[in-house]
This record gives structure tokens, sequence and C-alpha cells, in this order.
């Protein structure tokens, strides 16, 4: 694997997440044979080839095509191929068609990637272009990070269809979090302010994660733990699949539709992982549930899915009527190096899987999108989602944040998807 050293002065930050990002997904793909980066379970995931190489486009189309001089692409049809959804840079292959890419082959997409880190490490160490380029290498960054996450969520769907349950790694080492009983996070009401916030937070965030606005919320509360494996099997076992008052209409038609009586990934005892079959473990947090699913178990358990807005105000720390406290968005089990993905449970707000809220996925009062084809990023998806918080065992650390909008169609579940309860008090 080629890594990059940051170069220029001490401190280069912005290089060297540059190189530890390009790094850490190529690590994470190289278990992987051409084979395996190469097939397509379904329309909502892509080969793991297809992530090494668009996330590489990205970089060519957006940043050194526009900034150096003179620039050729590698593969001039290539385009065509990784492009995913912008359409400002012209036509693309279908969306369901990416797993007809045999060619190029998964050692030409490395060889392109190394080539592309070349160019990029020059143009990072030449200060007459880096404050102009500074803006769209950090989205750059974060889009490669989140293509981090879909490689790990598509390839492990991928492997599922094959009926010996291939492994990617060994088992993952480590004990799992405390569970225990269920506590709460009480909020008195009152007015909040929600949306990024550059002076507590990072510099960088998403256009979707602003413009920062007031918001009112009546008193309420939030668990303390994620829902687990064990409390799901009791919602199984108590007929919550079978049980039409619980579910929405459309949840009930696509339960009856889909024939679904588990989370995905679930065999009896046992749950499919990037280590392929496994126990599973009682007390660690349900995933890979959709928004029916969460929204169904959370009326059987007498509860309800939080608002994005109550469970933000509750990780910005008024989550107390005494003394408030922050919620540390590096707290957690998330993805720090190329090891395999695991929900293990535990008291934190963040990480272990994304949470669905019952919030739609729209923009916030005076949202404008980024100008150019990069305004198509994340404005262009605000109809029929709905917002997740929090972050997951896949994702990279720095995109926990209070402020992160993640945002899935109700039915979809291939992603660490769970849930957080919350009432009315």
């Amino acid at each position: 694997m080629r890594r990059y050293e940051a170069s220029g002065a001490e401190g280069d930050s912005l290089t060297q997440e540059f190189a530890s990002t390009r790094s850490l997904m190529e690590a994470l793909a190289a278990p992987l044979s051409d084979a395996d980066a190469t097939v397509q379970s379904m329309e909502d995931a892509s080969p793991a080839k297809w992530h090494l190489a668009h996330t590489t486009w990205f970089w060519e189309t957006f940043v050194l095509r526009e900034h150096v001089p003179g620039f050729r692409v590698h593969g001039e049809r290539w385009p065509f191929l990784f492009n995913s959804y912008y359409e400002a840079e012209g036509e693309r292959i279908h969306r369901f068609s990416r797993g007809m890419l045999s060619r190029p082959s998964l050692d030409e997409i490395r060889e392109w990637r190394q080539a592309v880190d070349g160019h990029m490490a020059e143009l990072l160490a030449d200060p007459s272009v880096r404050a102009a380029v500074e803006p769209i290498v950090r989205i750059g960054i974060a889009h490669e990070q989140q293509h981090i996450e879909l490689l790990l969520t598509d390839i492990k769907h991928a492997l599922f269809q094959n009926p010996i349950g291939p492994a990617m790694w060994d088992v993952a080492e480590g004990d799992p979090g405390p569970s225990g009983d269920l506590g709460w996070h009480r909020h008195p009401g009152g007015i909040a302010r929600v949306g990024h916030d550059p002076s507590a937070e990072s510099d960088f965030a998403f256009d979707n994660e602003g413009p920062r606005h007031r918001v009112l919320l009546e008193p309420f509360a939030l668990a303390d733990r994620l829902v687990t494996n064990r409390e799901w099997a009791e919602f199984v076992a108590d007929g919550g699949y079978e049980t039409p008052s619980l579910w929405l209409s459309d949840g009930l038609a696509w339960v009856r539709d889909h024939a679904i009586g588990a989370p995905l990934y679930w065999r009896d005892e046992a749950h499919f992982t990037h280590a392929g079959w496994q126990d599973r473990d009682p007390d660690g947090p349900v995933t890979h549930i959709s928004y029916y699913e969460a929204d169904a178990f959370a009326t059987w358990a007498g509860a309800r899915l939080p608002t994005e807005f109550e469970w933000e105000a509750i990780a910005r720390g008024q989550d107390t009527e005494s003394a408030p406290q922050a919620h540390d968005p590096a707290d957690g089990n998330q993805l720090d190096e190329a090891s395999p993905p695991l929900p293990r449970g535990g008291h934190a707000l963040f990480g272990d899987c994304w949470q669905f809220t019952r919030s739609a996925y729209l923009p916030y009062p005076r949202f404008e999108p980024a100008e150019g084809a990069v305004g198509e990023y994340n404005g262009k998806f605000m109809s029929g989602q709905f917002v997740l918080k929090g972050a997951s065992c896949a994702t990279v650390r720095g995109h926990s944040r209070a402020s992160y909008r993640n945002f899935f169609y109700p039915h979809q579940r291939w992603q660490f998807t769970g849930l957080r309860l919350a009432k009315d008090t």
C-alpha cells in the first residue's frame, strides 16, 4: 500500500489528512480480489472498485482539471464510468450497471489512484494555488471519507449474497461496551440553536448542516443508550412484525411485500459480519434496520423516535436541568483504522450506528446550495428521506459532530442503522 508523507511546513494538516484518507481507503480494500471488488449486490450499493475509482475521479475533475494548467485526465472515457450524479459533468453510466464494469481492472484503478495522488501531492505543496484549492480539497476529503463507509457497507452486502458467508477479515477484537438498564437524558424544552457552529466545532461542515438557526423544543427525554439485539428479539417474539397497529401504512406494505421478519443479516442467533457469520451479542446494539422498523419498535416500546433537533440539543449539552455537559463526538466505537467495523454498545451518544430520527431531510431556513457542480452534493436529495444522527462503527471518526445530517430513504437498511428511543415529558 502506497502512503504519502506530509510535505511542507510542520503541522500541514490538510496534506496529512488527504494522505491518510487515501491510504485508509486503499488499506480497507486490500483484502479484496478483483472479483470481490467488481460485484454489485443491488442498485443502492456500488462495487468496491467503483468507490476507489469515483473518489479518484472527484480529485481529477474538481481539483486537478480546474487548477493544473494543461492537466489531462488519466482515461478519456473513465469520467462516463465514474461520475456518480453530477449533471453538470455530463452523462454517466446507469447506477444499476456499475457491477458490469469488469474493465478497467482493480489493478488499473489502483495505478490511477497512485498517479492522481502524485499530482495532488505536487499541487498541495505549491503555495501559489494552496489557498485557492483548500475549500474544495476539504470537501473532497470528507467526500472520500463518506465513500470509505459506503465501501465497507456495500462489500458487506455483497459478501452476504454468497451462500458460504465469506469473511473479509478475522473476528474483530475488543470488549463489548456496557448496556444495562435504560436511562434518560432529560431536556426541559425551550429555544435551542441548531446547525453547524464554527465557534464550537471544526471549521468544515457540509452545506446541509446550516445555516445555524433557532427551534422551539417541548420537554422531552432521550435514551442514554441504543436499543439492543436482546430487546429487538423480544419485539420479534412478541409478534412485532405481524402487528399492523405498530406500523406506518407504507411500512406495513414494505414488510408484507418483502417478507421482512428481522433486521438485515440476522439468521437464528447469528448475524453476518465482515468476519462472516458470527454469534450475535444480545447486549450489542441492533443495527441494519429501516426507518419503518425503527418507528414500529418505538411504538411497541411505548416511546417514539427523536427529532433531529432533540438529538442535537442533547449532543450539545442541553441535556440536564442542572449542569449541562456536552457529549464528546470522539467517544463511541467508530472507524479509526483498517479493521472490521462491529457495533459494541455503551452509553456514548456517538458511534456504533447511525440513529434514525423522525425528521424529514429538508433544507434549513435560508439554506442555499453551493455554487457549481458541488452544489449538487446534498441539496438535490432533500425529498422523501429521513435524517440520521450520531455516526457508526464504519464512520471515519471526523464525521461525528452534533450538526452532521446523514439521510436515507425509509426502506433502506444496508447501512449500520439503529435507534435510540425518545419520549415526551
